[in-house]
């Protein structure tokens, strides 16, 4: 599989596209439609759709919103955020997602099988969040128990999960670079992609990314910020430098 490069956006409760620091502070961005049409133009790899407020809320996907937005989306679309059951995959399928996100829902090893042989492992995509960085990383759980990264990402892999999103809450929004140790030990250990996510901030943020052994690198602030004050530019890499991670990963 070749290298990816991934815009992640994030959509509030309100519909509105916004970007974290820390899954904390939020920013808004802008209008989810404007901003992937944007994107069809500039001919992106994929893009990850992920509602953060669905899960917290207690609410399941909105599938109204969702199926507007495939409309409009002309690359691969995953999805995150509510799913709780096979049947809002299904739904979610009719609506022009190719890829579902588990977040918290990848703790639940029956709605992992049940996904993993309905819709394909292709399909599903796991979502870890981790606080700390390098070796000292844990996966972020509501029991509070620590909880060893590469050992819950192999757990996933056996259940049938075909793609792991490494993301960093210690990084998220700073836009100072991954954390390319955790993400090197992960991958190499790993034979499903690992994609990366939380603290890119630039081209040279995203190949560090790759070079560290990420199947994808995945951003929010890298496509849509600009500078030290955050200006809002939707933008998207050449392909050049995909060909020049490829190189670097085999040579």
């Amino acid at each position: 599989m070749r290298k990816r490069l991934i815009p992640v956006l994030l959509v509030d409760q309100k519909r509105r596209l916004v970007k974290t620091i820390e899954f904390g502070e939020r920013t808004y961005v802008g209008d989810p439609f404007n901003v992937v049409r944007l994107f069809n133009e500039k001919e992106v790899d994929e893009i990850c759709i992920l509602d953060i407020d669905a899960t917290r809320t207690g609410r399941g996907p909105d599938l109204g919103f969702v199926r507007e937005l495939a409309t409009e989306c002309f690359m691969p679309l995953a999805y995150g955020g509510g799913i709780t059951e096979l049947k809002q995959c299904e739904e979610l399928n009719r609506s022009g997602v190719e890829k579902f996100v588990l977040g918290q829902g990848a703790r639940n090893s029956q709605l992992v099988g049940a996904i993993a042989a309905d819709m394909g492992s292709q399909a599903l995509v796991a979502c870890v969040d981790v606080e700390g960085r390098g070796a000292a990383a844990s996966c972020c759980a509501s029991s509070g128990a620590r909880q060893e990264p590469i050992e819950f990402c192999l757990r996933l892999q056996d259940a049938g999960v075909g793609e792991i999103i490494l993301q960093s809450k210690t990084l998220d929004g700073t836009r100072n670079g991954y954390d390319l140790e955790l993400i090197q030990s992960i991958s190499r250990k790993l034979s499903i992609p690992v994609v990366a996510l939380g603290g890119a901030g630039n081209v040279a943020h995203l190949e560090e990314g790759l070079h560290a052994g990420a199947s994808a690198a995945a951003s929010g602030s890298a496509f849509t910020f600009i500078g030290r004050l955050r200006a809002v530019l939707i933008s998207y890499p050449a392909p050049e430098i995909l060909e020049e991670a490829e190189q670097g990963a085999h040579g």
